[in-house]
């Protein structure tokens, strides 16, 4: 495997990355990491390399994790089984604390750790730090589960100047003290917002969105924010794919330039999209004038 291309092949390929490497050094590309590319081992290094990667290109990266699996685990360990409604786990004051540990402790540090043992240079913060995600209740059956009413960006841009990685964990708080579960894409939308940044990558478990669920050959390259819009009342646009698509576009009307929803399972697929001709995923964009 290691001799299946030349040198001048790997050189060719070096060469025709210059374009993107010279696109995006010093731009803000926001990752929002999750799914089973959370769960293989060997994924999670892949993501890591590709994140220090484009760190040392010049790319302001900002990665912004889930860990819901990690968090269910951690409940059952302490006899407390999850409960789901519409997808969203209910959270009362037992649970919260859990995620807490689970998302700002463990799972946030084991990231941090494996970017700083990748050649990166990482600073792992929560949405609570410097008020980074202010939230208020979403409803009463779902606890302590929170929308996002502010952003205060600041503590991210500091570390962005100081040359780190900032690695956001999906927990706020409000002002009488309270924190809560945020939904990791939701919270990643509005941190690319509050940047502008100029691309947000959503890690999902699927190719992008597809005009048939069933065939990854029906993958829809690029859409505008009018075209995924007309996709819902098509049905093509359905069940889960919903709310990502959703913070998709708000990221989008917030000042982000485009977002992928890409298969965060292809090896390397980060550097695909951003460093190559072919890309990955489906596109989303803003209206064209």
């Amino acid at each position: 495997m290691k001799n299946s291309f030349s040198n001048a092949e790997r050189a060719e390929v070096l060469a025709q990355a210059l374009p993107y490497i010279k696109r995006y050094n010093g731009k803000v590309v926001v990752v929002k990491y999750g799914g089973n590319a959370m769960k293989s081992e060997e994924l999670k290094q892949q993501v890591m390399e590709d994140i220090v990667l484009l760190h040392l290109i010049g790319v302001k990266v900002v990665l912004v994790h889930g860990g819901g699996p990690e968090i269910s685990e951690m409940m059952q360990k302490v006899g407390k089984e999850p409960v789901f409604v519409d997808g969203l786990r209910v959270t009362d004051k037992e649970t919260v604390d859990i995620v807490q540990m689970v998302l700002a402790g463990k799972v946030n540090k084991t990231l941090v750790n494996l970017l700083e043992m990748k050649g990166g240079k990482a600073m792992g913060i929560s949405g609570i730090d410097g008020r980074l995600i202010e939230a208020a209740p979403k409803n009463e059956k779902l606890g302590f589960v929170g929308n996002i009413t502010k952003v205060h960006i600041s503590p991210v841009i500091d570390l962005l100047e100081k040359g780190y990685i900032p690695v956001v964990s999906t927990v706020g708080c409000d002002r009488q003290g309270n924190t809560y579960n945020i939904n990791g894409d939701t919270a990643a939308a509005h941190i690319a917002g509050a940047l502008e940044a100029e691309r947000l990558i959503m890690m999902t478990d699927i190719a992008g969105i597809l005009e048939d669920k069933d065939d990854p050959a029906t993958l829809i390259p690029e859409l505008t924010v009018s075209e995924a819009k007309a996709l819902y009342g098509k049905g093509i646009i359905s069940g889960g794919m919903i709310p990502k698509v959703d913070c998709c576009i708000e990221a989008i009307e917030h000042g982000v330039k485009n977002v992928i929803i890409m298969d965060g399972c292809v090896p390397h697929s980060i550097l695909m999209e951003l460093l190559t001709n072919e890309g990955a995923g489906t596109m989303v964009t803003r209206d064209k004038v």
